[in-house]
């Protein structure tokens, strides 16, 4: 049976706009109090089972007001920033994984990176941003992160309608969330990378990922106790993460009966999307990697996983295209390399991410400041 998704329930799509109602008296879905002016943060592969391990690493954090909720299909950041962005799920924005099938150009596409001129953000990304859709008089925007995502296609498709203040310090980005907070109807949208590095190199059961985290805990205090009162502060997460150690990964080499009719790869190693030849039937395919990984991994057909609500409520037409005919999603603790033509260099990549487990999806709404109570 494969897991039902309900979008319909409150999820990262709320964050924020409900963020930004506040600033009004708005409740929205999550029930933030009225506040002066906000923070979100966004804190890249901080999962809500990770943080629970390290509880004691997290003081801030852990006792601040919080809940969990579930991150969106595939638990991958292009998809789930911009679902938090946005408001809307990947089947209406249309960043459906790290990497997605272009049909029209017969490629697959990189949606952190590789944007050209046949994916120009503006449009590959489908929906307009809560930045986008909020009148100047009701919240004066910026969004903060690291120097180097200025400009860059990912920004331009997610962040549409904010100015972008390049901050690599993290201090220094918390410094201009609390400047900020001084006026009021402010909203300063704060992203941090920091962790998520941390756990593809090292993994999120290291001491380099707790060190990170450890940091993390103690600018957010900081920021708590800078923001001018009335100021409320919201922390979340796009995903989860997993260790993988090397011995687990499967390599395509090793399972080329399997690949006769698959025409593109796209994905991630821990949500595959496999892409058919036109004459190619999915549900024989599907067939046949259930029979070979059903026991480690969810294995569908595009159209079933759709009707289970993987990818939101609603799936535009144009993005049903960029899914797989075929989805592969282990539920155990592998991840799937395509070696055909040479060892891939995410193979040295020990944290990963993308699949439907809980360690993967469920991520904290951790409310602080005005919020807090």
């Amino acid at each position: 049976m494969l897991p039902i998704v309900k979008p319909a329930a409150v999820s990262l799509a709320d964050v924020l706009p409900d963020s930004i109602a506040a600033l009004s008296g708005g409740r929205g879905r999550l029930g933030l109090p009225r506040s002066r002016s906000a923070v979100v943060v966004v804190v890249d592969g901080l999962g809500s089972h990770a943080l629970a391990a390290r509880a004691g690493h997290a003081r801030r954090l852990v006792a601040a007001r919080s809940r969990s909720l579930d991150s969106v299909v595939p638990s991958t950041t292009a998809a789930a920033l911009t679902t938090i962005l946005t408001g809307v799920w990947p089947g209406e924005h249309g960043l459906v994984g790290y990497s997605a099938i272009d049909r029209a150009n017969d490629r697959v596409v990189k949606q952190l990176s590789g944007w050209d001129e046949r994916m120009a953000p503006e449009t590959w990304q489908r929906s307009s941003t809560a930045f986008e859709r909020t009148d100047p008089a009701t919240a004066s925007i910026v969004a903060v992160g690291p120097k180097i995502f200025a400009g860059s296609g990912f920004s331009r498709a997610i962040l549409r309608g904010a100015p972008y203040r390049g901050e690599d310090d993290l201090a220094s980005r918390m410094r201009v969330a609390a400047e900020r907070s001084v006026a009021e109807r402010t909203l300063t949208y704060v992203y941090i990378p920091e962790l998520d590095k941390a756990g593809h190199a090292e993994g999120v059961e290291s001491p380099q990922w707790t060190s990170v985290l450890e940091a993390i805990d103690s600018a957010l205090g900081v920021l708590e106790s800078s923001v001018a009162r009335g100021t409320g502060i919201i922390v979340t997460a796009d995903h989860g993460m997993v260790d993988i150690r090397h011995d687990a990964h499967v390599l395509f080499s090793d399972h080329l009966d399997l690949m006769t009719g698959i025409r593109h790869v796209a994905g991630e190693p821990r949500f595959l999307h496999l892409g058919l030849d036109p004459d190619v039937d999915p549900g024989s395919v599907a067939s046949a990697w259930e029979e070979r990984f059903g026991d480690s991994a969810w294995v569908t057909t595009r159209t079933a996983a759709i009707t289970a609500g993987w990818f939101g409520a609603e799936v535009a037409p144009d993005v049903l295209d960029r899914i797989g005919d075929v989805l592969v999603a282990p539920r155990k603790r592998i991840a799937f390399y395509d070696d055909r033509f040479g060892d891939d260099p995410g193979r040295g990549m020990v944290g990963q991410h993308g699949s439907i487990t809980p360690e993967e999806r469920s991520v904290p709404i951790i409310r602080m400041g005005a919020w807090r109570t």
